[in-house]
């Protein structure tokens, strides 16, 4: 009675190497699973890098500074409004904005007279 019978040990060894393949297996599909979410933060995280980017970009306005343009900025956005531009600055800035990657909420443009327009542009981020 002192003695472990080998068929014991052997069944225990076979039960162990089952038990230890099972969980490898187990360990194996989660690992992919984590790749795969890896790899869609990862893919997340670059797109939302370069739209912040983008809308961060701060509307350029160096050629409109005898233009009235007044620029507000808040946290979710910015407003550009004109009392009085002409037709040639209106599509100077204007091809600068529907040019780049901005979200455009409000835009009103109202002719004054034949040469002068006035502009209320909102820009959501």
């Amino acid at each position: 009675m002192n003695r472990i019978n080998p068929l014991y040990l052997g069944l225990f060894f076979i039960v162990l190497i089952i038990f230890i393949s099972f969980k490898l297996s187990s360990s194996k599909s989660e690992l992919t699973e984590l790749k795969e979410a890896y790899k869609e933060s990862l893919k997340l995280s670059t797109e939302l890098s370069s739209l912040k980017k983008v809308y961060t970009k701060k509307v350029n306005l160096a050629s409109l500074r005898s233009v009235s343009v007044v620029q507000k900025r808040t946290e979710t956005g910015a407003t550009l409004s004109s009392v009085s531009m002409s037709f040639k600055e209106l599509n100077s800035l204007m091809s600068r904005i529907l040019n780049g990657a901005y979200n455009i909420t409000g835009l009103k443009i109202k002719k004054l007279s034949a040469t002068k327009v006035s502009l209320y542009l909102e820009i959501k981020w």
